[in-house]
């Protein structure tokens, strides 16, 4: 039987543009054993399976994979079913994943998840000089064992920052947009961040000394998927 998988965009800038693309399963409709398999053909840089709150309540739950294998937190995936759960009149307080509980929290067109900062990767993170060298960065000279992140200033003053990020072990060769490592850059940096990241999707975020971190951002649903 065929099962249904919608795809979202989610990081989106204010006008639906960029964003990177998600697969949301219904986590009822598949035999876990499935999961990985689906997310492979699905190719997306993560596609989640998520089980919807009961009836009257307000919290779900989800997994979370790559093309290769399962994460216990990302961020592009939370936002991201959160806002699919409200968009369907079912929003949420909090989302149930391998890594702990994520609050949520929706503010207009801005969903937003609240994450510890170590259930990110350890991202290796770099201070790229110019927005020149960015661009210019080949992630086939980042293809090892670990995640990139590599980032410069757009503008200091607002705390805008321009970034790019590479995991070719899980698949991803070069991601649209990171939440995880949006938690991970808001915290190395401690200040709260507006980031464009790859073709300029849009990741807010909010640090807080207590190891919290919000990750806010918009999205918008590009229809349905079938697979086998």
């Amino acid at each position: 039987m065929a099962i249904d998988v919608t795809v979202l965009r989610v990081f989106t800038d204010r006008d639906g543009r960029y964003g990177n693309p998600l697969g949301v399963v219904d986590a009822a409709t598949v035999d876990p054993g499935d999961r990985q398999r689906i997310a492979t053909e699905l190719g997306y840089s993560e596609t989640i399976f998520v089980t919807p709150p009961a009836a009257g309540l307000h919290n779900a739950q989800a997994r979370i994979y790559t093309p290769t294998t399962e994460l216990p937190f990302a961020g592009h995936p939370t936002v991201g079913v959160s806002w699919w759960l409200k968009d369907r009149g079912m929003p949420i307080r909090t989302l149930q994943v391998p890594a702990g509980i994520v609050q949520v929290t929706y503010d207009g067109d801005l969903t937003a998840v609240s994450a510890r900062a170590e259930w990110a990767p350890a991202f290796s993170i770099y201070d790229i000089a110019s927005l020149e060298d960015l661009a210019a960065a080949d992630p086939d000279d980042y293809a090892d064992e670990s995640e990139h992140y590599l980032w410069t200033w757009l503008d200091k003053e607002a705390n805008t920052i321009r970034s790019r990020m590479f995991a070719p072990h899980l698949g991803i060769r070069e991601d649209e947009a990171t939440g995880a490592a949006a938690v991970r850059i808001t915290e190395y940096l401690s200040r709260d961040l507006t980031i464009v990241q790859g073709q300029g999707s849009i990741i807010e975020t909010t640090w807080s000394a207590e190891g919290w971190v919000r990750v806010a951002g918009r999205a918008v649903d590009d229809g349905q998927r079938q697979i086998d």
